[in-house]
């Protein structure tokens, strides 16, 4: 019995080495077992978890042990595979079914404590693509797979200065061609894109995604953006699918987290559906965003804080980017539709999504935006009114219902006309 370590944790130590980095030391590291069976594993005070195929827990440290095993196509998408896992798998049939060279590669455990200086298997070149800055996939068998189009994506997103090997982008166009992408399930498509969408640039995920023709069939409402003019005045991109991109990679810059990216990735979906007469303008794009938008989160089965934020940015981002003219009453209109006032942490991610909108544009990346640190202070002006008196006197006079809400929302307009009022006076 012979075990390795495998995988990223072995590509990621050759990369820290050659940039002269320390490597990570809470690094997640995966290990191969060849020459086991489960039965031994299991003698040895391993926990079994694996449910398609032999994976353990190691009973001191909890990493993951795999007994090494090789994988036949049995039917199409994702979980159509005979996995064969028996004690004559070598560590070499184990590499050979991984998805991307750079991924292929391997030290013996007891080297595992330095693995970039430690004796390298590596059957596939795949250090050769690290220092080259390649995406290249192992075998054919990549085909068997449709995730590994997304897996594949999310690395360009992680190593946005890696290239996708020529034929392994021809290698996926004939996977998306022969409709294997049409067969993956939409949890595998919401967990891959989420985890892209937290790489340091998430372009390249929907550049590599768009190459080979998987973003047509995975988000048809995101893939029609490229091509559809907007006005130079305010977006002198022009291109909506260009400004997309540049959104979501503002996103990455400002480290937002995952609802911020995805109310990003929303936003504009209705300006692919604005009649051609009309172009470049927009009108209505926002609810019309709001309603493609509705249709990817059932489809994708987003998660609900997701879904939610990303609908108040799609209805309102456009209202928020002309907050700075509002006056009181309109300022508190708009936090209402929001739901400021009583989820004012969603809120505040409301307004770094739009701070991504309106940065995320070509040669604006440095602007300020005042229109976050503004409505940001009138939800605070908002907040500061005492609603329990206030409807408390109110029932004392009789009102009840939609009248003490009305009572409420004269006191907060008040609140924050005044303390404009001041702030000019200020200044």
């Amino acid at each position: 019995m012979k075990t390795y370590l495998v995988g990223g944790a072995v590509r990621d130590a050759l990369l820290a080495r050659a940039a002269g980095a320390p490597e990570a030391s809470h690094v997640d590291r995966d290990w191969v077992v060849v020459g086991a069976t489960p039965g031994a594993m299991v003698e040895q005070g391993f926990v079994p978890v694996g449910r398609d195929f032999p994976v353990f827990l190691h009973p001191a440290t909890r990493e993951e042990y795999a007994l090494a095993r090789t994988e036949r196509k049995t039917s199409p998408g994702y979980r159509g595979f005979a996995v064969h896992a028996e004690p004559g798998v070598t560590l070499e049939d184990d590499l050979a079914r991984r998805d991307l060279t750079i991924n292929a590669m391997a030290v013996a455990a007891d080297e595992a404590n330095d693995p970039a200086r430690a004796q390298l298997i590596d059957p596939h070149n795949g250090r050769q693509d690290l220092k080259d800055r390649v995406l290249r996939h192992v075998t054919d068998a990549f085909t068997e797979d449709p995730v590994r189009i997304l897996r594949l994506a999310r690395f360009a997103a992680r190593f946005p200065d890696f290239s996708v090997a020529p034929e392994t982008l021809s290698l996926m166009q004939r996977m998306v061609d022969h409709g294997e992408v049409d067969h993956l399930v939409a949890e595998r498509v919401w967990q891959e894109l989420a985890r892209g969408l937290m790489e340091q640039c998430p372009s390249r995920m929907f550049d590599v995604l768009r190459d080979c023709g998987a973003l047509k069939r995975l988000l048809p409402e995101v893939d029609r953006l490229w091509g559809v003019p907007q006005s130079a005045e305010h977006h002198p991109e022009i291109d909506t699918g260009v400004h997309l991109m540049m959104v979501l990679d503002m996103s990455a810059r400002l480290a937002t987290p995952l609802g911020v990216r995805f109310a990003c990735l929303g936003h504009d979906l209705g300006k692919g559906t604005t009649p051609a007469d009309v172009l470049p303008r927009h009108i209505g794009h926002e609810e019309r965003s709001a309603r493609l938008l509705k249709g990817v989160c059932e489809r994708l089965r987003v998660p609900v804080d997701c879904r939610e934020l990303a609908d108040v940015v799609a209805r309102e981002h456009g209202n928020i980017h002309r907050s700075e003219s509002l006056g009181a009453a309109a300022l508190v209109r708009l936090l209402e539709r929001c739901d400021a006032l009583r989820k004012p942490a969603r809120f505040h991610e409301v307004l770094l999504a739009c701070e991504c909108d309106a940065r995320g544009r070509l040669g604006m990346s440095e602007s300020a935006y005042p229109q976050r640190g503004r409505l940001a202070q009138a939800l605070v002006w908002a907040q500061s009114v005492d609603t329990a008196s206030i409807a408390a006197q109110a029932q004392a006079n009789g009102l009840t219902g939609p009248k003490v809400g009305e009572q409420i929302h004269k006191a907060r307009v008040a609140a924050v006309a005044a303390a404009l009022d001041a702030r000019t006076a200020a200044t």
